[in-house]
């Protein structure tokens, strides 16, 4: 394989060409895209139209899949891979910049998404943790230190019809490290979701949860995908967070998706 990787924005993302993600991936060229994610935390495959044994596959080079939500239906023969399809925007739980189940003890590290029918509109975003943590101001820097975030799965149980009193929680650093590279990263989420400072009152904590979410998706830390039917994109989610724009109506929109286990943050 020849391998070409090109960065898609000055902050987040890159493409990958020269690579078949149906085919098995040799030692040298996996090194290689491992490297790039870890660089660019987003990596665009086009073209590829993944077969789902593929994708578990190659899914499982970079960790162990989770077996599927019990709230969300694998698809047959393959528990490791859900399908992604429309959700009436009303009750999207996904339209907001979020990282995937924070409101988990142990969140997941990687996702990979595969596009079977796309839409015109239904873009993705992802937002540059890492770059949000380091923009800040030394003092800003040393006030986060220590401080540790509750995360509600509010969104996601409006959208299942859950009680309150079922919600999952957990509780999180502010600005978590990451296992590979050491690079701090900024974890937040909208209102709903990263909702107290633990050891502050909510008067207190949320304006400067507001004030972390509004700086961490600034337009210029931001890789936007327009889907096309074909595409493959991965993304890491310890130092991304994301966005899926609802604005295609009633339209198909099918994606297959498999995740990795993560670790707990640190």
């Amino acid at each position: 394989m020849t391998l070409k990787i090109t960065p898609l924005t000055g902050t987040i993302g890159a493409s990958v060409e020269g690579v078949d993600l149906n085919s098995p991936i040799d030692d040298q060229s996996f090194a290689a895209l491992h490297d790039a994610f870890l660089k660019h935390h987003v990596l665009v495959y086009r073209g590829q139209f993944l077969k789902p044994a593929a994708q578990v596959a190659f899914g499982a080079r970079w960790g162990k899949p989770l077996q599927s939500n019990p709230l969300l239906k694998p698809i047959e023969g393959h528990p490791e891979i859900i399908q992604v399809t429309k959700v009436p925007k009303a009750t999207a739980s996904t339209e907001a910049w979020h990282y995937d189940s924070c409101y988990t003890p142990v969140p997941p590290k990687i996702s990979i998404l595969a596009a079977l029918t796309v839409p015109r509109g239904g873009d993705t975003m992802w937002c540059n943790q890492n770059e949000s943590y380091e923009r800040l101001s030394p003092t800003m820097k040393r006030t986060l230190e220590g401080l540790r975030v509750k995360f509600v799965g509010l969104r996601l149980g409006r959208m299942m019809g859950a009680d309150a009193a079922s919600l999952p929680t957990a509780v999180h650093p502010l600005v978590r490290t990451h296992p590979e590279t050491g690079r701090k990263a900024l974890y937040v989420g909208h209102y709903e979701t990263a909702q107290l400072i633990e050891g502050m009152t909510p008067e207190e904590s949320r304006p400067l949860l507001d004030f972390l979410y509004a700086h961490s998706t600034q337009p210029d830390n931001i890789y936007r995908h327009m889907w096309q039917e074909g595409d493959v994109v991965m993304w890491d989610n310890r130092c991304t967070m994301h966005y899926a724009v609802h604005d295609y109506g009633e339209a198909e929109r099918v994606l297959n998706r498999i995740t990795m286990e993560g670790e707990v943050p640190a």
